[in-house]
């Protein structure tokens, strides 16, 4: 059996390998000593946390105030009969409208956390508007509760790097959650 070869098929053969030969070189040369893939072309995403692991049998409850207060009494007596402490995220401009509910949550001893100022779509937001949103919201919160806030959740559930970053920079640590229960949908309602 003889193996034929015309300029063309030597041609082709040679850049494949070449082709191999530079992504295995490629490869090499961003590869880190640890075997981990060293970022070179982008900023990384920036991921919110969704969980946390624990040996302890836990789970955290979080709440967001944006709408409305007319449960807060029936959600704070079913908690303190359950003895039980959640996350109440709150917007600014839900804690203007309802300072007496803030002082409430607080007084019981739950956690309040950063929801922004104005409950805006954060991802169109800059990265100063979006420090604004959050300096707002916490200012108002401490100025009732004398409580800084150190958690921070975007509305909508919204995040990218920008708004990871604003609440960073403003020392706080962006939250998200694992499980939605869907309660704000009517359909959830019947």
């Amino acid at each position: 059996m003889f193996l034929v070869f015309n300029k063309q098929k030597i041609y082709s053969y040679l850049v494949a390998l070449s082709t191999v030969i530079a992504l295995f070189i490629f490869a090499a040369t961003f590869t880190s000593k640890s075997g981990e893939i060293v970022e070179t072309m982008s900023q990384a995403k920036l991921v919110p946390i969704y969980n946390v692991e624990t040996e302890e049998p836990k789970v955290a409850f979080t709440m967001n105030c944006a709408w409305n207060a007319d449960d807060i009494d029936s959600i704070l007596a079913t908690l303190e009969k359950h003895k039980t402490h959640i996350t109440f995220f709150m917007v600014g401009d839900w804690v203007d409208k309802y300072p007496e509910a803030v002082k409430k949550i607080s007084d019981a001893g739950h956690e309040i956390a950063n929801h922004s100022d104005g409950h805006k779509h954060v991802n169109n937001l800059s990265l100063g508007d979006n420090e604004k949103e959050i300096i707002n919201c916490s200012e108002k919160i401490k100025k009732i509760t004398g409580k800084s806030t150190t958690l921070y959740r975007g509305p909508y559930g919204e995040y990218n790097n920008t708004v990871i970053q604003a609440a960073e920079n403003q020392k706080h640590t962006t939250i998200q959650w694992s499980l939605d229960t869907l309660d704000y949908q009517r359909s959830y309602w019947g």
